[in-house]
């Protein structure tokens, strides 16, 4: 939630279910962050090359550009301030999760979503900071 503690996030949601992802940015948007959507891989670099969000949330099996090759991807990218990077996924498994953080993704949450550990990861130095 967006707090004085916490200041709005720009977050850009990836997700190739377009009611999953618009369900998520609506929730995080009535929370006061800033939301946008990207259907795929290709089109989500593209997002955060023009947008440049502080949070990305990030689908693993995306079509045209996997989930782990984005968050290779972003993570090679040179950036001014640190990208929040987490992987969302129906990939639960323990190799799933490694592989994930191993991309670069700061943490690995399973679908359906733990809408209230999602939030507490949103805040500002927030537990769990190692990839869960």
């Amino acid at each position: 939630m967006a707090t004085a503690d916490a200041p709005p996030l720009r977050i850009l949601v990836v997700d190739d279910c377009e009611a999953a992802a618009g369900t998520l940015a609506q929730l995080l948007t009535l929370l006061g962050h800033e939301t946008q959507v990207a259907p795929d891989g290709e089109q989500a670099l593209q997002a955060v090359e023009r947008w440049r969000p502080d949070c990305v949330l990030l689908d693993l099996a995306l079509p045209r550009l996997g989930g782990l090759e984005v968050a290779r991807r972003l993570r090679l990218r040179a950036t001014d301030r640190p990208l929040l990077l987490i992987a969302l996924s129906g990939w639960t498994r323990e190799e799933d999760r490694l592989a994930a953080l191993q991309a670069g993704c700061d943490h690995h949450l399973a679908k359906p979503v733990d809408f209230e550990r999602l939030c507490s990861l949103l805040q500002p130095n927030a537990p769990g900071a190692g990839g869960g």
